[in-house]
């Protein structure tokens, strides 16, 4: 095994010491890898500003660098086992094509600060992608509620047959967290957009590093100035962005939930495409909703990954080895939860109502409330009237479900749905394709 750059030459390396420290980092890094490129390619132009790099030994790391890039995304050159990480590649490399000059790319950074900017600029790409998922979650679901907004359904507590509702009051209701769950993606995005590049190991460095240029170059619309707290930010800021994923996903759990119970025999209120659906491995009869029920188990996914970040952030000031178990469980749950909310827009497209079977699910029963409102409207006290509606059958069966509906005007309520308010806030929140 070649020698790392923090080897002093004291003792050999240990192979299985090797191994266990080193660990997967070299693999996992295969998805940070072009953004590390990035990043470097930001901080030679720094060292060209200060004088530590001419311009010309600065245009040749550029160059190697974006060949580097070529190469890597082409499949010509793989991060395998013979690097520590991805830094050391990116070091190596360098070094190979451009010798002496190549060697000069570490002046003033680290590779705390190199993981620290390369994470950053992955997180800022995978925030973009959940807003833009969730997005797309809450107009497929705000466009279905424009398209049926009045169709009586059961509504549900505790789950149990409560009081009238619409398909477009379930639509629109799942519609307005998706928006919200897109403003979250988009303030998460900007609470993190801050540039580490240049605070080296948590210290800084005696020399008077262009971060202005590095934060402009790479799109940041600030710099992190202290760098302990840069240091210190490591796993906050992933926590953070996982904690966005994860309010989608909990979203994702609910609808799940309730199409599971919508297309099983005893409601029977949906179909499902037959392409969300499997049939089973011995029984003939079966069409089983596969898809729906691993997208209700993806929130735990992200929070798995959650609380393993959680239990490594028990650290005091500083850098420490331990964050490098961060790495493996941010990306899994992150490519895990994108895959799992890119899928929600068709899921949604797909759900089939049955009309007839959702309004022959409603008993008289369930307009009891609406009488007891309209009873304390009139001026009787609302315990009064909630009793008197309780033995008031008679005055229920001649009610129909699109009464129910059409009187039920508070707004937000299946008769007032106020879809346009709802466009207007999803059309404030669009992400920038």
């Amino acid at each position: 095994m070649a020698d790392f750059i923090w080897q002093k030459g004291r003792a050999s390396v240990d192979e299985r010491i090797m191994r266990f420290m080193a660990g997967e980092d070299v693999i996992l890094d295969r998805e940070l890898f072009v953004y590390d490129l990035t990043a470097s390619r930001a901080h030679a132009e720094g060292l060209v500003h200060i004088g530590v790099l001419t311009t010309d030994e600065g245009q040749q790391i550029s160059n190697a660098l974006e060949s580097l890039r070529v190469a890597f995304l082409n499949g010509e050159f793989e991060l395998t086992d013979r690097f520590e990480d991805g830094h050391s590649a990116i070091e190596a490399y360098l070094t190979d094509v451009l010798g002496d000059t190549g060697k000069k790319i570490h002046a003033g950074r680290s590779r705390n600060d190199q993981v620290l900017v390369a994470t950053r600029l992955f997180l800022r790409d995978r925030l973009d992608a959940l807003h833009h998922a969730c997005w797309t979650c809450a107009d497929t679901l705000l466009t279905r509620a424009e398209a049926d907004p009045d169709t009586p359904m059961p509504g549900f507590t505790h789950l149990q047959h409560a009081v009238v509702s619409s398909t477009g009051h379930w639509f629109a209701g799942y519609a307005e967290a998706f928006i919200d769950n897109a403003a979250l993606s988009a303030d998460t995005r900007a609470w993190i957009d801050a540039n580490p590049l240049g605070t080296a190991a948590g210290f800084g460095v005696n020399l008077p590093l262009d971060r202005t240029h590095t934060t402009k170059a790479l799109g940041f619309s600030r710099t992190q100035i202290n760098p302990m707290y840069a240091q210190n930010s490591r796993g906050k800021f992933e926590l953070q962005t996982l904690n966005a994923l994860g309010q989608a996903l909990l979203d994702v759990r609910r609808i799940a939930w309730d199409l599971s119970l919508f297309c099983t025999p005893e409601f029977d209120y949906i179909t499902l495409p037959d392409e969300h659906t499997t049939g089973s491995s011995i029984m003939p009869n079966k069409r089983n909703p596969d898809l729906i029920e691993l997208l209700r188990a993806s929130y735990g996914v992200v929070a798995g990954a959650r609380n393993e970040l959680e239990s490594l952030l028990s650290l005091p000031a500083g850098y420490h080895r331990d964050l490098q178990f961060t790495k493996a469980p941010l990306l899994r749950a992150l490519r895990h939860g994108l895959d799992a909310m890119a899928l929600m827009p068709d899921v949604i497209s797909g759900i089939t109502f049955k009309a007839e079977h959702l309004r022959a699910r409603i008993e008289p029963e369930m307009f009891a409330t609406d009488l007891a409102v309209q009873h304390a409207a009139a001026g009787t006290p609302f315990r009064d009237a909630y009793r008197s509606a309780l033995g008031a059958g008679d005055a229920l069966a001649d009610v129909t479900p699109e009464d129910s509906i059409a009187k039920r005007v508070s707004p937000g309520a299946p008769g007032q749905l106020q879809l346009d308010h709802l466009r207007q806030r999803l059309n404030a929140v669009r992400p920038n394709l």
